[in-house]
């Protein structure tokens, strides 16, 4: 019982608050230019479904090519600094520095690099997504016991055996962690680099939506970008699970 309540808890939930919002817009007849109704909103999806599609697939691989970009960068960057204390000590206060950067501000000078299209909004998504997944890789790795490591050394394995056998598996719960949360990044950093640098996406759709105070169809579109990162997210997790069962308690 309690297994089956946990597994369908989040829909429950985001029912409830679809079920209030349709009862507040109604009882209090909010005006669909300010704030549209649940059912408005399906509406909108349903009558620019072929529009909102194009949007949503351009939005989609964009990135996940930003993504695929962050994840390699952030595992390369993370086995470095979880591996070796004077890169740790060098390159994570830089890092963590540029992370303090917002990433929208670098829109207008990817526009200026690389023009208007997919170039910007991949490098946004990039930007956005690869710190976690670094930082995660390398916490992974430095949870790694000294006096293990010793005992392994001990007994005739290299620093590349502790790292491939050791290290690495041990890494991979962290790694999932990331990935949930650097994909939801990515959706952001897409986003946001469409709504000031692109001719398409649901960035741009959200605002040209805003400026025609369409806000159904701006609603739409945020639903839309909403469930993409939630079905990645559920992705990552299933595969966290069927990989790293092992790092999980039992119910």
């Amino acid at each position: 019982m309690n297994s089956r309540l946990e597994r369908w808890s989040p829909w429950l939930l985001v029912l409830a608050i679809v079920l209030l919002w349709q009862l507040a817009c109604s009882a209090l007849s909010v005006s669909e230019f300010i704030f549209p109704s649940p059912w408005r909103i399906a509406e909108q999806l349903w009558e620019f479904k072929g529009p909102i599609a194009m949007h949503a697939w351009r939005t989609f691989w964009v990135t996940m090519a930003g993504f695929a970009l962050a994840i390699v960068v952030g595992v390369l960057l993370g086995l470095v600094v979880g591996s070796s204390r004077l890169a740790y000590a060098a390159i994570y206060p830089a890092m963590t520095a540029f992370n303090a950067l917002p990433k929208a501000a670098f829109v207008p000078l990817l526009v200026v690099w690389f023009g208007i299209g997919a170039g910007p909004a991949i490098l946004t998504a990039f930007l956005i997504s690869f710190f976690p997944i670094m930082v995660n890789m390398a916490t992974g790795l430095a949870t790694l016991e000294p006096e293990l490591e010793d005992v392994l050394r001990v007994l005739g394995a290299t620093r590349t055996d502790v790292l491939r056998k050791i290290g690495l598996p041990r890494s991979l719960p962290y790694f999932y962690a990331s990935l949930k949360v650097a994909i939801t990044l990515a959706f952001v950093g897409t986003t946001v680099s469409e709504m000031t640098a692109a001719n398409e996406g649901i960035g741009y759709l959200l605002v040209s939506a805003g400026s025609a105070m369409q806000m159904g169809l701006a609603f739409a579109g945020l639903v839309v970008i909403g469930a993409m990162a939630m079905i990645m997210y559920a992705l990552f997790d299933q595969l966290e699970r069927r990989t790293t069962s092992w790092a999980h308690r039992a119910s």
